[in-house]
């Protein structure tokens, strides 16, 4: 019974914290989904990765508010301070999720496990072998609380998104992946290091002072 009180009082106390959130508010007043999208917003305005006519890769998508960003960046005649998607779309965006997203305008959405070859399959073909510009992820596992299995978790993912970019992004273009402190950090870091020309590490504004995220940027592909 106590364990259940504690629960209730943590999940108000969450609540609470989520609805007086400045960026869940912004989210709102801007028609994004989720307060994610504050945080691509910063990675792209620091190192100006999304232009217009890029392909970009939306891994790990739902509910899209990454899409959403980067569709407003491929509409530069999008009036300022709207979410939604609208304006002529100038670029490609295809997302990739393992749940369900809403339709986005103009996004291409595959709902599948970028592990099954039937899936990768399915995302090359959306491509019609063009390479990728900009690559993001989003993706994370559910956490079991079990710090080895989770480590194990978080590092398959990440090169997952490695293992894509590496095949599909332009050798001048960019990968957004997002990784956590840990003890498979370090290793993530060299991986991307041994992959790219240039690793930037940035943990947004947007990303809750408790979590323990942040966002490697890989930049140009080492020839391999």
């Amino acid at each position: 019974m106590k364990s259940v009180v504690k629960s209730s009082k943590v999940n108000r106390a969450w609540l609470n914290d989520h609805v007086n959130d400045t960026y869940v508010k912004l989210a709102t007043k801007e028609g994004y989904r989720a307060r994610a999208a504050y945080k691509l917003k910063e990675i792209d305005e620091t190192l100006h990765l999304i232009k217009p006519g890029q392909l970009v890769v939306d891994l790990g998508s739902a509910p899209g508010a990454w899409s959403q960003y980067v569709r407003r960046k491929l509409s530069p005649k999008t009036a300022t301070g709207g979410g939604a998607a609208m304006g002529e779309l100038n670029g490609r965006i295809i997302a990739l999720d393992m749940l369900p997203m809403e339709p986005i305008e103009g996004v291409l959405f595959i709902l599948g496990d970028l592990r099954e070859e039937a899936v990768l399959a399915q995302l090359t073909q959306l491509m019609q072998g063009q390479l990728a510009d900009l690559v993001v992820s989003d993706m994370a596992p559910n956490l079991s609380g079990i710090s080895s299995v989770d480590a194990a978790r978080v590092e398959q993912l990440i090169e997952l998104a490695l293992e894509f970019a590496q095949a599909h992004l332009k050798p001048q273009g960019a990968l957004v992946a997002k990784v956590f402190h840990g003890s498979s950090y370090d290793s993530m870091f060299q991986r991307f290091k041994e992959a790219f020309i240039s690793v930037k590490r940035i943990k947004p504004k947007a990303s809750r002072d408790k979590s323990s995220e942040t966002f490697l940027i890989g930049l140009g592909l080492k020839k391999s």
